[in-house]
């Protein structure tokens, strides 16, 4: 592992992102391995540091069914907090999941909460410049997040093994591969194809910073070239690393391969975009 985790879980400063009086979340698990299984209220998950340099949304994966929060969220905000970035994990509902109200959440939701939270930041934390980080699923988000507007200063966005455009409908890859249920989903893919010209909303308006699996088979490494083709054609700024042994989903966790030095080379990523 990249350092330490400690003993129990640092308390995070939690900012609910919806007044409204719902059902609690659901954590399954234990540290630090814990999952949020069903999300009922959005919410910000705030770790600070005393001499923040910058502040990033933090977006764990988990597929749209689940947030894989310990691996993929608060790992991954400790280890920003370690570069002196404010870390702020996203716990959002999720697109066709059950709403608790006797019906499933749309296909936006997931963008909604986003939303939401960045408009949060903007009043809370708008000295900070700001970067979009997200693995698996998590990196969609961040790729989506990138894509909307925003008054604060927005340096980056870091994207790990996700599925950004080859889930959509028309861009499968592989061609045979089925829609992904619930319907609502799949349709969030398809609103959302992240670096694809034919769909030039979910051209990103900030650098990016790519860690991709050569033969990860879970998510292709075609989502990244597309973004790439997209990148060079319409002169957006891309760093893409693609590690030929790594396994899906290495995070912080899986560093025994030559996705070993990815952490390292993000950190030289944040330090120059903090820098310019």
């Amino acid at each position: 592992m990249l350092f330490s985790l400690p003993a129990q879980p640092p308390v995070a400063e939690v900012t609910h992102l919806d007044a409204r009086k719902t059902a609690p979340n659901v954590f399954s698990g234990e540290w630090p391995d814990r999952k949020i299984t069903s999300v009922h209220s959005p919410q910000l998950h705030s770790f600070r540091v005393a001499k923040p340099r910058a502040q990033a949304l933090v977006y764990a994966g988990g597929g749209y069914t689940k947030l894989i929060y310990d691996k993929e969220g608060l790992e991954v905000a400790l280890w920003l907090n370690s570069l002196a970035i404010d870390a702020h994990i996203l716990v959002h509902r999720l697109p066709g999941a059950d709403s608790g109200t006797g019906g499933v959440y749309n296909k936006g939701i997931a963008l909604m909460d986003g939303q939401v939270a960045l408009r949060a930041l903007e009043v809370n934390d708008a000295s900070l410049p700001l970067f979009h980080v997200g693995l698996s699923s998590g990196g969609h988000m961040a790729g989506v997040m990138a894509c909307q507007p925003s008054s604060l200063d927005v340096r980056g966005g870091l994207i790990a093994y996700a599925p950004i455009n080859a889930n959509h409908r028309d861009h499968k890859y592989p061609e045979t591969k089925a829609d992904y249920p619930p319907v609502q989903k799949q349709d969030f893919y398809d609103d959302w194809a992240i670096g694809l010209e034919d769909h030039p909303h979910g051209l990103p308006h900030c650098p990016l910073f790519l860690a991709y699996a050569l033969q990860d088979r879970s998510v292709p490494v075609q989502h990244a070239l597309n973004l790439l083709q997209a990148a060079s054609r319409n002169g957006l700024t891309v760093d893409a690393h693609i590690f030929g042994t790594a396994p899906h989903g290495f995070a912080l966790r899986s560093l025994d391969g030559t996705q070993a030095n990815w952490p390292a080379l993000a950190q030289d990523w944040f330090m120059r975009r903090i820098d310019n």
